[in-house]
């Protein structure tokens, strides 16, 4: 049923991979702060403060696309309510995408941070935390898929 506390968390799911592409994921500023070093789904940019102007940006469309799959998953596994085995499924499957997706980024900011300002670590923002929000969301949702189909097994044993 489409009532289900599990269809809110994959609606959760959706949105906090929608946060991930929108807001920044990593921030870093050198040490004479004249430089800021910015991660988002789609690119790695690095900024002069006083100016504003773009001195490097490197493409990083893989993080972002791979968060649009996983909100699309979210979606899908939203609408496949009457096969939970199916949805069940899809959700472990969207897990491993967003596992992939945090693997990504801190590999991403570790080696952006070794070649941009190695002594300081920098800071993970919304972005970084909304995947993580979705992850636990995700989570959440197949452990009630889960307790729904245990509980119509049983109903069936039963009869």
């Amino acid at each position: 049923m489409i009532q289900r506390i599990q269809t809110v968390f994959l609606f959760l799911v959706a949105v906090a991979m929608i946060l991930v592409v929108t807001f920044p994921v990593w921030h870093q500023v050198n040490p004479g702060q004249t430089q800021i070093m910015t991660l988002d789904a789609w690119s790695l940019v690095t900024k002069d403060v006083a100016s504003e102007e773009v001195l490097e940006k490197e493409n990083k469309m893989f993080i972002g696309l791979l968060a649009i799959l996983a909100a699309g998953l979210a979606i899908f596994s939203l609408l496949q309510y009457k096969n939970r085995p199916k949805q069940m499924l899809i959700n472990m499957v969207n897990s491993l995408v967003m596992l992939v997706i945090v693997g990504l980024m801190v590999w991403v900011t570790h080696t952006a941070n070794e070649a941009f300002n190695p002594n300081v670590n920098g800071a993970f923002v919304l972005g970084f935390w909304a995947m993580f929000g979705g992850l636990v969301s995700n989570i959440l949702a197949n452990r009630f898929i889960r307790k729904d189909e245990m509980l119509v097994r049983s109903v069936d044993r039963i009869r």
